[in-house]
């Protein structure tokens, strides 16, 4: 249920592609849809580390 729900909200990015009205929507577009994924990354990273680190002091 839930990964049809994910899929549902993906928006389509070839869709918003086509009717860009220029360059900077695109990369906008492109921006956006790859940022989250990066950030949640970057957090996934920083607890990871943190954790490393922590356990490495007892």
């Amino acid at each position: 249920m839930t990964a049809l729900l994910l899929f549902l909200q993906q928006p389509d990015i070839e869709k918003k592609m086509e009717e860009a009205p220029d360059k900077a929507y695109e990369i906008g577009v492109v921006i956006g849809s790859y940022l989250p994924f990066v950030v949640l990354v970057g957090i996934a990273y920083a607890i990871y580390y943190y954790q490393k680190k922590r356990r490495g002091q007892e």
